[in-house]
């Protein structure tokens, strides 16, 4: 029995991550179920210091004797929730909870692991642990002994949408008896899926409520990585978020967020990416703060939202922004979002997956997305097709690099493009924001490899590759890679 258990606990222990991953738990309890203890209930106290963001329990025990163990919590000020023998494990917080737990603020003090014991064999015994992780400041125990296992595996370029609303902000759709209605949240998920996405962000103002729910739907929905994010939404600014595991104060301008560099700090604090919202878009009556005015700090800033819905070229759409603080030198990864508020969006009005952001990741998960996006080799399919394909490699010498990196020229910079799904339409090469006319070609079929050179005298800085239809409207723009000459 001995051997079986510590091969349970060992099996246990490794399953949110792995085993180098596997965090160490806070509290750590081992204990016995008997015969006696049938029908009856047994807890575990535990004391949850301040400070503690959110906690993960996890239960572990013999059940070679057919013992049944039922999970709960209480809190100190009484009832969290209760799953019964179907979970092992669940996590509570001020923005979501495990279903059947209780979301709301992790009080400290004495906290009890509620255990039901409907079966245990007479003169029986088994032998249980429970691991109680914290989530707190410099340690994001809680939140990895719940990851949940990649959507996934494998490296490969996975499709999303960034940016959309439901009913926890201003989305709305039309009810069953044709009333707009403030949209539900499984109706976005549904679209999403049906639009064939591998990814989503839901991105609702100033909330976290919405995280609860897509901790519920995710199960279900197995084949769609749902990530959670929020819309920092401010007077002079929008930001989405990416992945936060907590509420962040968006009050930018005031006591509790000075500025815009302490909300980058308080992101990255919660574990998230910052992308920069339709940016050239104007602040006033019609839609205060939709322009960013802020003053800064680049470093902190992960992306820039180049492509908001169908706003694609023009002084509104955001590439010129995104293509200016290229220039200026910091390192910005270009994005795009439907901003869907109709989850039932007709296809000639903005819809789910309208532009897609297709990223390369080594695995479909969330922290798979974000370092995809970090690393920014990414392209954005403005019409959102679930084919259209970008990728770029540049070499010099023996150096290579994707969309995202960095070559030292040394000479000829040669880029290899590889185009899918745009035939009748141009790649154009761009250095700097500009494009070089007389490198513009051609596609000529459905999947089309094409080789671009940079000679001796190509400027530093940046060069990306793009695609434009016949009509000259945009359908793939791609990242930057990055062109560090001596100094």
């Amino acid at each position: 029995m001995r051997t079986m258990l510590a091969l349970l606990l060992a099996l246990a222990a490794a399953l949110p991550a792995a085993a180098e991953e596997a965090p160490k738990a806070d509290v750590h309890v081992t204990g016995t179920v008997t015969g006696e203890d049938a029908q009856h209930y047994k807890e575990v106290p535990f004391d949850v210091p301040a400070g503690v963001e959110r906690i993960t329990v996890a239960l572990a025990y013999d059940r070679s004797n057919k013992t049944v163990i039922d999970l709960g919590v209480l809190g100190p000020d009484g009832f969290r929730g209760w799953s019964g023998g179907r979970r092992d494990r669940f996590t509570i917080s001020a923005s979501d909870a495990t279903p059947g737990y209780l979301p709301g603020p992790v009080t400290p003090g004495r906290w009890r692991v509620l255990m039901g014991v409907p079966n245990a064999r007479q003169g029986s015994s088994s032998a249980y642990t429970v691991d109680i992780f914290f989530n707190r400041k410099g340690a994001a125990n809680a939140t990895a002994a719940i990851a949940d296992p990649p959507i996934r595996a494998g490296e490969g370029w996975y499709r999303g949408d960034l940016h959309m609303h439901d009913a926890n902000s201003d989305g709305s759709c039309t009810s069953q008896t044709g009333k707009r209605v403030p949209c539900p949240l499984y109706r976005t998920v549904e679209a999403a899926a049906a639009a064939g996405l591998d990814f989503i962000a839901v991105t609702d103002h100033n909330t976290v409520s919405h995280f609860d729910g897509l901790r519920e739907l995710q199960p279900w929905f197995d084949k769609l990585l749902l990530i959670p994010g929020v819309e920092i939404t401010t007077f002079r600014g929008h930001a989405n978020i990416f992945g936060p595991s907590r509420f962040v104060d968006f009050r930018v301008g005031t006591p509790a967020v000075p500025d815009a560099r302490a909300l980058e700090r308080s992101v990255a604090a919660a574990g998230a990416i910052i992308s920069v919202n339709h940016p050239a878009l104007p602040t006033g009556e019609a839609c205060m703060g939709c322009g960013w005015t802020w003053d800064t700090d680049w470093s902190g800033i992960t992306a820039i939202e180049a492509i908001n819905a169908d706003t694609a070229t023009g002084p509104l759409a955001g590439t010129g922004f995104w293509y200016a603080r290229l220039n200026e030198g910091h390192r910005l990864t270009g994005i795009g979002g439907s901003d869907n508020h109709d989850a039932d969006a007709p296809p000639e009005r903005t819809r789910i997956g309208r532009p897609t952001t297709v990223v390369h990741a080594r695995e479909l998960s969330l922290r798979g997305i974000q370092d995809g996006i970090r690393a920014g080799n990414v392209f954005i399919d403005v019409e959102g097709t679930r084919d259209r394909l970008l990728e770029v490699e540049a070499s010099t010498g023996s150096q290579r690099a994707v969309m995202g990196g960095e070559l030292k020229p040394t000479g000829t910079v040669t880029l290899a493009v590889h185009v899918v799904g745009t035939q009748g339409g141009a790649i154009e090469l761009i250095t700097n924001g500009t494009p070089v006319q007389s490198a513009r070609t051609p596609v000529t079929s459905a999947d089309q490899h094409t080789t671009l050179m940079l000679g001796p005298a190509q400027p530093c800085g940046w060069v990306s590759v793009n695609v434009v239809l016949s009509s000259g409207k945009p359908a793939l723009i791609g990242n930057p890679i990055y062109l560090r000459c001596p100094a």
